[in-house]
């Protein structure tokens, strides 16, 4: 009986914080849908019920979804080993003027590799940021450029964010993408070498660049993103580490004929595919986190960035 008392305890009486409310599979890619700007909110709460889950769990589900920023802060904005600034870059043919967080390690004694952070499609919010921290502090020169800039910047939720992402010019942010990785390449202090790491939006967007500046790209990691347009994978030079989560049957779909095609031409890539996982595991501010896997793809793509841009 004390036996069934304790679990009883240690299950029904969780912190509100604590609690995941059991949904079917299907939940979590209505929920994908929804984040991605597929379904409104509308059509989600209706797609929700049509899985007979009710509104007011429904809710909580979305509500469990949403970030909570201060779980994402591995490291310090005033750590010791860092330095922090916000650095502006000229964009000619993107929207003229782009900005970015800049991260360098304090104590470096010699030129080191840089590193571009491309963030999901809400602009460049907290975790981005931290992400770009995680670099400094192993070495690198780390700038994560935010596409909302044009718009003022990140506004300080992601819901606002992929509202204003989605009014951009697709076409206008691409180019000041690649004026922040020329900018970052030819940065003070730099050794010459690029990587680019990005997630979801940012993926995509990863493997955008390394096919579309394969002069300028040395190493792209890209994390559960759109695969880049198949007529410009033979361009791509670098070396591609490209992190997929198994439960991201949307994104996984399109890798396929993608893969063909980078073995036609010969790429250097590998794909890393993570078990139990889901899109945006990686990001440890949602409910979507799968440390044990995010920790596990970060060393790989640390260890990535150090073989391929010493």
């Amino acid at each position: 009986m004390k036996n069934t008392v304790r679990q009883l305890l240690k299950t029904e009486f969780k912190p509100e914080s604590e609690q995941k409310p059991q949904l079917p599979a299907q939940a979590y890619k209505l929920y994908d849908k929804y984040a991605h700007g597929m379904l409104s909110r509308r059509d989600f709460f209706s797609a929700m019920a049509g899985l007979a889950v009710n509104a007011a769990l429904a809710a909580t589900f979305i509500n469990s979804m949403l970030p909570n920023y201060a779980l994402a802060q591995q490291v310090s904005f005033n750590d010791d080993d860092i330095t922090a600034s916000y650095q502006k870059f000229t964009s000619p043919q993107g929207y003229g003027e782009g900005r970015g967080y800049l991260v360098k390690p304090k104590h470096l004694t010699a030129a080191t590799s840089t590193v571009l952070v491309i963030h999901e499609n809400r602009g460049l919010n907290p975790y981005i940021e931290d992400v770009a921290r995680r670099l400094a502090k192993a070495g690198f020169i780390a700038f994560a450029p935010d596409a909302l800039w044009p718009l003022g910047g990140y506004p300080g939720n992601d819901d606002e964010g992929r509202t204003m992402q989605s009014s951009l010019q697709p076409e206008k942010i691409v180019a000041d993408l690649k004026a922040a990785a020329t900018w970052l390449k030819q940065l003070d202090g730099g050794n010459g070498k690029l990587g680019v790491v990005g997630f979801c939006f940012g993926g995509s967007m990863t493997g955008r660049l390394a096919a579309e500046l394969p002069e300028a790209v040395n190493a792209a990691v890209p994390f559960y993103g759109a695969p880049p347009a198949a007529d410009s994978i033979v361009d791509i030079k670098a070396p591609m580490l490209i992190q997929l989560a198994e439960l991201d049957e949307r994104v996984n779909q399109q890798w396929p004929a993608a893969e063909a095609l980078f073995k036609q031409h010969s790429l250097n890539y590998k794909i890393e595919i993570y078990p139990a996982s889901h899109h945006g595991f990686h990001n440890d501010s949602t409910a979507r986190y799968n440390k044990a896997m995010a920790d596990l793809a970060w060393q790989r793509t640390l260890a990535f960035f150090k073989q391929h841009l010493s």
